[in-house]
């Protein structure tokens, strides 16, 4: 099998999911929770090099306030607890989006979770957190426009590249394949600029239920798919 080496994952369905189980949606965002954890592992069994997942976009802001602060709380637990897991698994976790928009104690949490698995070399692990693929390319384009301001940069020199280098996933790969849980035929301002020739699988499969023969199913689809770059079959 073909394994696609940056996967990107948008986790939907865990309020669905709890709903149906007669359950609060809450209760759903627990146990999506879980399934990231197993996931990362799973991911890099498989080969996987990067695994990135949209855990809280801009617009989930606007989501009830009892639901927007069980998923902060939900958030600082993980936080805590991401630490242990990533120095087991010498897994070195990252955090995109706008980090001040957060609360000041999720900010330093991020902060010491980032320095302490940076030196890690398995999977590299990627948690979208306020993030939004408008926003992202706003920030970097304003990145860019102050340099022109000041004189270091001309216009007319900026190219793709830079705009790449700006982004928050400056440093890493784009995705090879984006998967989409729950059903629904839309990327939802998920890492706009770096799809661009990203190949797109949907499954009808809410997050919580999302599991090692899910995955392998999207990397089947993957293996399956002539990519094409420029009009040149890779």
């Amino acid at each position: 099998m073909s394994v696609p080496e940056h996967v990107a994952i948008i986790m939907d369905g865990n309020g669905r999911w709890a709903k149906a189980k007669g359950m609060p949606r809450n209760y759903g965002h627990v146990q999506g929770a879980k399934t990231v954890e197993d996931m990362c592992e799973i991911a890099w069994n498989m080969g996987i090099k990067y695994l990135t997942v949209y855990a809280f976009s801009t617009e989930n802001w606007s989501r009830p306030k009892d639901e927007v602060n069980a998923l902060m709380k939900l958030l600082r637990n993980y936080m805590k607890n991401c630490i242990k897991r990533a120095s087991a698994n010498n897994m070195r976790v990252r955090v995109i989006g706008d980090k001040t928009g957060l609360d000041e104690d999720i900010r330093k949490s991020i902060a010491d979770l980032e320095e302490a698995t940076k030196g890690y070399t398995g999977l590299n692990f990627t948690i979208a957190i306020n993030y939004g693929g408008r926003d992202e390319i706003t920030r970097a384009v304003r990145s860019l426009a102050k340099d022109v301001e000041n004189g270091t940069l001309k216009p007319e020199d900026i190219t793709d590249k830079m705009i790449s280098e700006r982004l928050d996933t400056g440093d890493l790969p784009d995705p090879d394949l984006l998967i989409r849980t729950c059903g629904e035929l839309r990327v939802s301002n998920f890492l706009l600029w770096q799809i661009s020739y990203s190949e797109i699988y949907v499954t009808d499969v809410a997050w919580p239920d999302f599991n090692e023969a899910e995955l392998k199913k999207a990397c089947d689809a993957y293996e399956g798919r002539t990519r094409k770059f420029g009009n040149v079959a890779q």
